[in-house]
């Protein structure tokens, strides 16, 4: 379905469902074009001038984005959250027991989402799950990789809850963050005027910040699942600490042995 279509498909739903009384010329009137040109614009025989556009999502205040990529008489208005710069995060869905649907975004294609995901033919592609638990929220279950948050092993799903501002970003809680370069899992180490300090459980890595710009989307930690079975090793709890502690003074050493050169 090419954008013009789904545009026109938009305005005229918009016009005879939130607003019947409201006629073509009327609506034409209020954007100061014809009516002709306006009939043009709902039958897909011609896409609005851009100043034109910017009108219509002033007037019935939905961004441009969703009006040129979301088909609007699939969803209730009022339930689609609005990102910022115009991106998208489409409703929740729920089964037919009323059960929130959450999305899973898969391991081998995983970096696809940064193109995908406000792209509602791509979300609606994802496979979902549902856990009797979770409710009055957002979710999407993404794949942990990496050794920086432990005990979660390549394998893990880590389920968050979406949350909608800076501001309610727990400090000190888990959270999958969606930046421009692809999603991590790290723990809020403070919220800075332009950018939030993050650290990972591992304590071999160090904390770092991620600016406001490039971050993009901020799930709180909700819960996880596993598919493998964790191996379990034969040691002690001092026998792993030792071991760390080793190889993180084997590592410091090689740093420093590395500056001086």
């Amino acid at each position: 379905m090419s954008t013009r279509s789904i545009l026109a498909d938009n305005i005229r739903y918009l016009r005879l469902q939130q607003i019947p009384e409201l006629s073509q010329q009327q609506l034409a009137d209020k954007l100061v074009v014809t009516r002709v040109s306006y009939a043009k614009y709902e039958t897909a025989k011609a896409s609005p001038p851009l100043e034109v556009l910017l009108a219509i999502s002033r007037f019935y205040h939905i961004s441009t984005d969703l009006l040129l990529t979301v088909d609007l008489r699939k969803y209730k208005l009022q339930e689609m959250l609005n990102l910022p710069d115009n991106r998208i995060l489409l409703p929740i869905k729920t089964d037919s027991a009323g059960e929130n649907k959450i999305e899973i975004i898969p391991y081998k294609a995983s970096m696809g989402y940064l193109s995908g995901y406000a792209d509602p033919e791509y979300i609606e592609s994802l496979q979902t799950m549902s856990l009797p638990f979770l409710h009055n929220g957002k979710y999407r279950a993404f794949p942990a990789v990496g050794d920086s948050m432990p005990p979660y092993q390549d394998g893990t799903y880590i389920v968050g809850r979406y949350v909608e501002s800076i501001e309610d970003i727990s400090i000190g809680k888990t959270h999958v963050l969606v930046t421009r370069s692809g999603f991590t899992f790290k723990r809020i180490e403070a919220l800075n005027n332009n950018s939030i300090t993050v650290r990972s459980d591992n304590s071999f890595y160090e904390s770092y910040d991620i600016s406001f710009a490039d971050l993009w989307e901020v799930w709180q930690y909700a819960g996880s699942f596993s598919s493998r079975e964790q191996e379990v090793m034969d040691c002690t709890n001092e026998d792993i600490k030792s071991m760390l502690m080793k190889l993180m003074q084997e590592v410091k050493e090689l740093k420093r042995e590395n500056e001086q050169r």
